[in-house]
């Protein structure tokens, strides 16, 4: 149970209590919905909404204080509750949330990078919650709201916190680490994700060292050697860099020696102990192997025994919309629809490409958002690198998945095989007339385009099993 000292919160925000202090506060929220009876409701101004409009609502809820702008004050006088007046309730609430931060006094893994940012985050706090007891992000509240959110609802008996950092301008992660303050840094991997906003690949690598620079002298980075960028993200580092692959060539602290993609065994040899451990992990793909060595680097590093990791990876499931394997009529439905840049869809692929299946294999593949002009190269080069002929169908969504196809056809896809559509609606009616018993459907797009729907929707018309 989080218990907030008002005095504290006005100390760490820089505002004033008025007409008088709350008796406590059991939780910081922004969203109405979220209100619990003893929450302080942040009342935050955006693009197509203000909470300061919602304060009544929330007092209905339960909120027993509120957040507001001192500029909101005079309307906001006969709500009911104590408000904390602050110039600004954005920034409040990130001062709230570093304040809060820096009372916890506990150890920080802060994790970022392009691609698999929450299932490494998962990964992580799964592992290290063997031994110690371990928060984390809620979800992939890993912005400028979501983290200071998911700062203020840590347990003060937590003694790690492994919070997710997601950016998508440039300028974004400097404030993200003041807020965090991590003590452990790690970077995924880097691509050509948000070149919308991004000159290139090299410059996102340098956003994201910065979570590297902001470590202290003390800290510790993990990156993979197998990464690109791995120079420039190596150079940001103020201290020691634990380092990972899954290429037994390849020299690092923790690298794959054996995989069965049967089984799902792994062989890991540990640079400290001159060992070799094995553990299984339920999850297909290489970058999936490679999210798993970040993470044990990190828990090894805060003591969690191989036996203790065996024990997490065994009991680690996939999170929705992220290689999420359901069934349906007799088909094999991969719902990878969370989001998609060139890196994972390039992974999903090349994992779905290995996956065994009784019968057909199909794509249905539809745009990858914040890509700039860059964009319909991308979605091309993804449809040059279907590489062999073994999709019964590619089924392309939207304007840009359009691409896809065309790419696809240039590299020799049969034409009669390729199918390309306007909207959701009529992707999912060519799927369900082509599918089978036995056949296995890839699905992946951004988050945005909702392509969820076409397992979901077609799940429903089959029967899900």
């Amino acid at each position: 149970m989080v218990t907030f000292d008002p005095a504290d919160l006005a100390k760490w925000c820089g505002g004033q209590w008025t007409p008088c202090l709350p008796v406590k506060i059991q939780s910081v929220v922004h969203d109405t919905k979220k209100v619990e009876p003893g929450a302080l409701f942040v009342a935050l101004r955006g693009a197509r909404f203000d909470g300061h409009d919602f304060v009544v609502q929330a007092v209905g809820a339960g909120a027993v204080a509120a957040l507001i702008s001192r500029a909101n004050l005079a309307t906001l006088k006969e709500a009911g509750i104590p408000l904390l007046v602050v110039e600004d309730s954005a920034q409040a609430l990130k001062d709230l949330a570093t304040g809060y931060r820096l009372k916890l006094g506990l150890a920080v893994v802060g994790v970022t990078g392009s691609t698999g940012k929450t299932t490494v985050k998962e990964m992580i706090a799964s592992l290290l919650s063997t031994k110690l007891a371990t928060s984390r992000t809620k979800g992939n509240w890993n912005n400028d709201i979501g983290l200071p959110l998911s700062i203020l609802a840590i347990p003060p008996v937590s003694q790690v916190a492994v919070l997710e950092l997601g950016i998508s301008h440039p300028g974004e992660m400097v404030p993200l680490c003041a807020i965090a303050k991590p003590d452990w840094g790690v970077i995924t991997n880097v691509g050509p994700v948000h070149l919308e906003f991004f000159p290139s690949v090299e410059a996102i690598a340098r956003e994201k060292g910065e979570l590297l620079k902001s470590l202290p002298g003390t800290g510790i980075a993990v990156v993979s050697r197998d990464e690109p960028q791995e120079d420039i993200l190596r150079a940001c580092a103020p201290g020691r860099v634990i380092t990972t692959s899954v290429h037994r060539s390849v020299e690092a602290d923790y690298r794959l020696v054996i995989h069965d993609a049967q089984t799902g065994e792994c062989k890991v040899e540990d640079g400290v102990d001159g060992g070799i451990h094995s553990f299984k992990l339920s999850l297909p793909g290489a970058h999936n192997r490679s999210n798993a060595l970040l993470a044990i680097a990190v828990a090894r590093g805060f003591g969690v025994s191989w036996d203790q990791i065996a024990s997490a990876f065994a009991e680690f499931e996939a999170l929705p919309m992220r290689w999420e394997q359901s069934r349906a009529g007799g088909v094999t439905f991969i719902n990878d629809a969370y989001n998609a840049n060139p890196v994972s869809m390039l992974a999903a692929i090349r994992t779905f490409r290995e996956m065994s299946v009784s019968g057909r294999k199909w794509l249905v593949l539809g745009d990858m958002l914040e890509l700039g002009s860059t964009e319909i190269e991308e979605h091309r080069t993804i449809g040059r690198n279907l590489g062999e002929d073994i999709w019964a169908g590619l089924i392309t969504v939207g304007s840009l998945g359009a691409h896809i196809a065309a790419g696809a056809i240039a590299a020799g896809i049969p034409e009669d095989r390729v199918h390309t559509c306007e909207d959701l609606d009529s992707s999912i009616e060519i799927v369900r007339n082509c599918i089978a018993p036995g056949d296995a459907v890839l699905v992946k797009a951004s988050r945005g385009k909702h392509l969820d729907q076409v397992v979901v929707r077609i799940s429903a018309m089959l029967g899900k099993e």
